[in-house]
């Protein structure tokens, strides 16, 4: 039995329409009340409901086969998997941005950063050749410039809205962020006709 984790939130709308449009039999997914963990109707596959993080975890342990996540976790990650297929869907944006009237890259002294993303923020601003202060935040990112702790954010954007009604503007558009198929690396020998097979029927979906 292949064993696939699916994010929870946003991305997993548009996840399991692909894998519907694929011939998976999703219906008992789409159906589910408080359960977690669902059987494909057509096929010896189940489906595990995670959160973002933890879909990683799980992959590394090998406790799935197959994940669907967000490049942004993807980039938080030590990378110990299999990165095979985009499905481009969940599309959004790594943006750097800060108060509005504040020039981040203009001023002197010691600059903090507010994100989710401390690893990739380390590596972007390694990149630009500043070292500044990454402080890890977990709630809403767009808080911490508007009440001093930060003089800017790292933060995915989908829409913009949020950052315009907190008085937040894009300083830098980093890189798009989209949904990925990672797999196991054990899994990608031991199961490589259903990954195969699962990586054909979707990218052809995604390709159409």
């Amino acid at each position: 039995m292949l064993t696939i984790a699916l994010t929870k939130g946003r991305i997993e709308e548009p996840v399991v329409n692909l894998l519907d449009q694929a011939g998976y039999g999703m219906a008992n997914v789409r159906n589910k009340k408080r359960e977690l963990i669902f059987n494909d109707e057509h096929q010896a596959i189940r489906y595990c409901l995670v959160k973002a993080a933890d879909s990683v975890t799980y992959i590394n342990q090998g406790a799935v086969d197959v994940a669907f996540v967000g490049s942004d976790v993807i980039a938080e990650s030590d990378r110990t998997f299999y990165e095979v297929l985009d499905l481009n869907v969940g599309r959004c944006d790594f943006v750097l941005a800060a108060p509005k009237g504040v020039d981040l890259f203009a001023r002197d002294g010691h600059l903090k950063i507010g994100t989710k993303y401390p690893e990739f923020t380390k590596q972007y601003f390694q990149g630009k050749g500043y070292d500044v202060e990454i402080i890890k935040i977990e709630g809403s990112v767009e808080l911490s410039p508007l009440i001093g702790v930060v003089d800017g954010i790292i933060d995915i954007m989908e829409t913009g809205n949020t950052l315009r009604q907190n008085g937040l503007v894009v300083v830098d558009n980093i890189q798009p962020v989209s949904t990925r198929m990672i797999v196991n690396t054990a899994s990608f020998r031991t199961k490589s006709g259903a990954i195969s097979e699962l990586i054909e029927r979707l990218g052809g979906v995604v390709n159409a």
